[in-house]
């Protein structure tokens, strides 16, 4: 007898013991190094609204309102507040849980074998209370699991206001890239359709053949071609900004929305090291926080293979008179455990699955980050060169046309001169538009933006 409870006492210390703490968190010893040098970068703290480095009031505006009304931020922000509520109810959960009950007869008299025609009531009050002390901590480790599924909804929600503040930034640029390329597109048209009216008047004089005036048309044509995709471009960034903002495609508003051309950073773009990068990106702390929750889930499996201890009573009047009770009630799978140690297992796996996915977090942090600082300098030694390529096709045109004017050369080369022209100024446009984008997408990946953000709206109020 005396070694049966030996046993038993044995099994309780250790379920008694502390839960297992989460496995210890390294991250690779080249994730707090500095990132590789660029030209177009400098090791300096990334601030953390990233867009005032553009210095535009209209975009900075268009931020905070997407941060204000974005339906996603809203959906993230009634997710964590949920998971909020559910901390809360894990930590009721260990408290007694006391129910008040009451009811109310009445005897009817004619059933009764008696001459009293009276009605007599019967009036019952009782409060009872349940407390499952959790000696083997899976409530307690079920709370733990609960407050860091809250932490990583947090996490999750900050993820949500750099995507949307980097969508936002992004379709600024693309709007303003339509219409600086609209523009220039038009431009073009316009020179062009001069040169043809040109052409055509030589024509008609003698001095041209059919030759040279349907080449000036094919290439007035070809230019034509290019402004409905710009338009709509132009277009499908308002819709874009719109949607963002939590308001219909075609609001006014966003209709009036307008710009010369893709924002650009004045300097280098600040991008800090790679320790400052692992504390910035949201989706590396959520990882970690469900790393968390997965190690508590361990504690909550394990508890299931020890008795669960319930003190229950109840007081109050009964059948018209006073009467109090009090049991503890014990509850144990035993002897067969296999449930429990499956669940167990299923923990375990779990965790370690949550720590992979932590590592994972990690690593594609970095890359995202050294692959953006990549593209963004060959973009900006690509800005750079066709700057350079469209002052000279621009030279190039005036002078041929000079020429021309003086019957020095062919007409077909002035015509060729406008489509090197042509082509050199657009090319210098897009080049504009992506080298914002990649800004957009360095930034992106620098996790930077949810710092500080406005609380979204109520996600009960009408859009717009």
């Amino acid at each position: 007898m005396i070694r049966r409870f030996s046993a038993l006492a044995a099994l309780l210390a250790g379920g008694c013991m502390a839960a297992s703490p989460p496995p210890a968190l390294v991250a690779p010893p080249t994730a707090n190094a500095p990132f590789t040098s660029r030209a177009a970068t400098l090791i300096a703290p990334v601030p953390d609204q990233w867009w005032r480095l553009f210095d535009d009031t209209q975009l900075d505006a268009l931020v905070q309102a997407s941060l204000a009304a974005n339906a996603d931020l809203r959906v993230a922000y009634a997710n964590l507040d949920a998971a909020r509520a559910a901390i809360r109810q894990a930590d009721a959960a260990r408290l007694p849980q006391p129910i008040i009950e009451s009811s109310l007869g009445l005897d009817n008299p004619s059933g009764q074998p008696s001459a009293a025609n009276v009605s007599a009531s019967d009036y019952d009050a009782a409060a009872t209370i349940s407390w499952d002390i959790d000696l083997f901590g899976r409530l307690r480790s079920g709370a733990l699991a609960a407050r860091a599924d809250a932490d990583a909804q947090a996490a999750a929600l900050d993820g949500v206001r750099v995507a949307v503040a980097a969508d936002t930034v992004l379709a600024y640029v693309d709007l303003c890239g339509a219409i600086q390329n609209g523009r220039i597109a038009r431009e073009i048209v316009a020179a062009q359709a001069r040169a043809l009216q040109g052409v055509q008047d030589q024509y008609r004089a003698g001095e041209l053949s059919p030759l040279e005036v349907s080449q000036a048309a094919s290439l007035l044509a070809s230019s034509r071609a290019m402004l409905p995709s710009f338009d709509a471009a132009r277009d499908g960034a308002r819709y874009r900004l719109a949607t963002l903002q939590g308001l219909p495609p075609t609001d006014p508003r966003i209709a009036a929305i307008t710009c010369a051309a893709p924002p650009r950073l004045k300097d280098a773009a600040p991008v800090g090291d790679g320790a400052a990068l692992l504390l910035r990106r949201p989706d590396i702390r959520e990882a970690e926080r469900k790393l968390a929750s997965a190690t508590a889930g361990i504690g909550v499996a394990r508890a299931e293979l020890y008795p669960k201890v319930n003190l229950g009573g109840a007081i109050g009047l009964l059948s018209g008179g006073f009467a109090a009770t009090a049991s503890p009630l014990l509850s144990w799978a035993f002897p067969n455990q296999g449930p429990a140690r499956a669940r167990i297992a299923q923990a375990q796996a779990k965790e370690r699955g949550a720590l992979a996915g932590w590592d994972g977090a990690i690593l594609r942090a970095l890359r995202d980050v050294e692959s953006a600082l990549a593209a963004t300098q060959a973009e900006a030694q690509r800005n750079v060169a066709l700057t350079g390529a469209t002052e000279e096709a621009a030279l190039y045109a005036r002078r041929t046309a000079s020429r021309a004017r003086l019957g020095d050369v062919s007409p077909l080369l002035v015509i060729d001169a406008e489509r090197t022209r042509a082509t050199a100024a657009l090319a210098r446009a897009q080049s504009d538009l992506l080298l914002g984008q990649s800004y957009v997408a360095l930034f992106r990946a620098l996790g930077g933006g949810w710092q500080n953000a406005p609380q979204p709206l109520d996600p009960a109020r009408p859009i717009g």
